[in-house]
């Protein structure tokens, strides 16, 4: 079994009096340990999937589950409990706390979301920080170091839980080709050691060109689907 199954996956707005639909009838698998992009333009349902999967928001319609759950079953509170379970997040606008340090924005899902003891908490932040080569920073504040900078703090921050899914929606949008690479591969490298499956959603064809699968999504629905080992051609 896969390890997010969607099956007739619809998702309306309403907007006034009008229904618009962003998803309309998405079926698809993805298997533990992938490295996968949803593409396509602006307003193709892109980010709406993205929020579907990571239990931010219900699908009108269809069946959904990520790691063995029904996850349209799930109440408010429960697809909380649930996200800080399984899953990590990294954002375009990178979402650090300004009145936390870099070190303690790392640090705070392991003691708001899942409680880990605090030397377990040091070595996985310190790792992490070393990883992203962000040590030397590690006691600034976010609107005291660069935009490449906090996104490698979010990247560290959302692979702190030891997540089984990170979902990035836009992660290198704000950042130079360098450090976009060296996020890129950090990534990978998390995916080849601990077998967590990434998910974006982007236009960056340096993303496009690291995804195991591609899918390409137009006016809500799934147009395409490429299987390129992390060799596409951008």
């Amino acid at each position: 079994m896969g390890l997010i199954t969607a099956q007739n996956i619809y998702k309306d707005y309403q907007v006034g009096e009008v229904s618009l639909r962003a998803l309309n009838d998405l079926n698809f698998e993805i298997e533990p340990a992938s490295f996968l992009s949803f593409v396509g333009p602006s307003g193709s349902g892109k980010t709406t999937l993205l929020n579907l999967i990571g239990c931010l928001d219900t699908p009108t319609d269809g069946t959904l589950t990520v790691a063995g759950t029904d996850v349209v079953s799930l109440d408010r509170k429960q697809r909380a409990a649930f996200r800080g379970r399984h899953m990590g997040f990294i954002f375009q606008d990178f979402n650090l706390i300004p009145v936390l340090t870099v070190y303690e924005n790392i640090e705070y899902p392991l003691i708001m979301v899942q409680n880990v003891p605090p030397e377990e908490r040091r070595r996985r932040v310190l790792s992490l920080l070393e990883s992203v080569e962000m040590t030397e920073q590690k006691d600034k504040y976010p609107d005291q170091i660069s935009g490449g900078q906090k996104q490698r703090v979010a990247v560290a921050r959302a692979l702190v839980t030891e997540p089984e899914l990170v979902l990035a929606d836009e992660p290198t949008a704000n950042l130079d080709s360098k450090t976009a690479y060296m996020i890129i591969e950090l990534m990978k490298e998390m995916q080849r050691k601990s077998g967590t499956t990434f998910i974006f959603s982007t236009h960056d064809q340096k993303i496009v060109g690291a995804a195991e699968i591609i899918y390409t999504l137009e006016d809500g629905m799934i147009v395409d689907r490429k299987d390129t080992g992390g060799n596409a051609h951008v």
